[in-house]
């Protein structure tokens, strides 16, 4: 196991980079704790596995360097790291058992015999292969080999990190739930720090202890799925994660209100003046139809998804999307939306805005 300290890093796969947008990967500064589970989450080409490549040495980046335990390992091969990588489609011998697939990493290793067989036949009932253990990859399913690969990846207990791009892409949606299950009780057993990489968001969101957001090769936020939810950092963030995502109005910040176009909506804090694309952004879940006050919207549908109703709506020509209860109901007179303040963010060039400290000195000190 080890802390990953990212230092300075960034790469461009251009010879010559001239400049920020030609960094695939741009400057990362970031310390990833020793034992902690990690997801990298986001689109396809932000970064990810150009991330996680550099981590295992597969790729030596343009600039700065990786650590682990403070050791530099900028340059050290991969063989000299310690590490498991699984990939997103299965790299196993064709010609060897199963039985023996779970095993090489460990013989490679000599590891005694004994150690070997009672770890292959632990891993095997992880993944669900034990009928299969004396049968020849070749002929298997690509899920079945995928399985394989994972528990290769898993096998070794002694491994510094393991790393896994992608790995559940060809796995059926069901043993896509049940292998999580498993790698979230396998780092709860061993302690492995282990990176995830997924474009799945409830993938990162139940697999990791930490959720490594990233957009346009830059880290934009790194937190736990709550803080995730609540606060998000960047406007990204705020519509990647959520089903529906984050409601993102412009708007002009006066204190402690908001105004959308003539509008006001209370904010949960009191804000400086603020300059650049100014937005407020809110969940689904924490607004409300009315046929009072707020914001005037047009209902376009109701979508029930049997938990909840989402309702599709439309505000001064912005989509915006409201969580409504299973059993609440809605009426033709419900033409307006209100915002919970507590949960209102504001932005300004798409980066979250903490709001001023309102606190009074007699506050402080009582």
């Amino acid at each position: 196991m080890a802390k990953i300290t990212l230092d300075n890093l960034a790469h461009s796969y251009k010879p010559n980079p001239a400049g920020e947008d030609d960094y695939a990967l741009k400057e990362l500064n970031h310390v990833w704790a020793d034992g902690e589970a990690y997801a990298l989450l986001g689109s396809s080409g932000c970064g990810k596995s150009t991330l996680l490549n550099i981590i295992s040495g597969l790729l030596q980046p343009s600039r700065g360097r990786i650590l682990f335990d403070d050791n530099d390992v900028t340059h050290a091969p991969t063989a000299e790291r310690n590490i498991a990588q699984v990939f997103q489609f299965p790299v196993v011998y064709d010609t060897m058992s199963v039985r023996d697939n779970l095993a090489f990493p460990l013989r490679n290793r000599g590891r005694d015999e004994a150690y070997v067989a009672a770890r292959v036949q632990e891993i095997a009932q992880m993944i669900g292969m034990e009928a299969e253990l004396d049968r020849k990859a070749r002929g298997l399913t690509a899920d079945a080999k995928q399985k394989i690969s994972l528990g290769r990846g898993m096998v070794r207990k002694d491994v510094n990190a393991l790393l896994f791009d992608e790995p559940l892409t060809v796995i059926d949606p069901h043993m896509k739930w049940a292998l999580r299950t498993q790698l979230k009780s396998l780092h709860h057993q061993f302690g492995h720090t282990m990176i995830y990489v997924t474009h799945d968001q409830t993938e990162a969101l139940t697999f990791a202890d930490k959720v490594v957001v990233m957009y346009d090769g830059r880290v934009v936020q790194i937190g736990t799925p709550q803080e995730l939810f609540e606060k998000p950092a960047h406007t990204f963030v705020g519509y990647f994660i959520g089903s529906p995502g984050m409601n993102l109005l412009p708007a002009r910040v006066e204190g402690d209100r908001a105004i959308v176009e003539g509008s006001e909506v209370r904010l949960g804090g009191g804000y400086s003046a603020l300059s650049g694309k100014v937005e407020i952004g809110v969940r689904p879940e924490f607004v409300r139809l009315t046929s009072g006050e707020g914001l005037p919207v047009r209902i376009r549908r109701v979508e029930d998804v049997g938990r909840h109703k989402i309702v599709r709506a439309e505000a001064f020509g912005k989509e915006i999307n409201i969580i409504a209860a299973e059993g609440e109901s809605i009426g033709p007179d419900m033409t307006r939306a209100t915002f919970d303040p507590a949960h209102v963010n504001v932005y300004a060039d798409d980066w979250l805005v903490e709001p001023r400290n309102t606190t009074t000195p007699v506050e402080e000190a009582a």
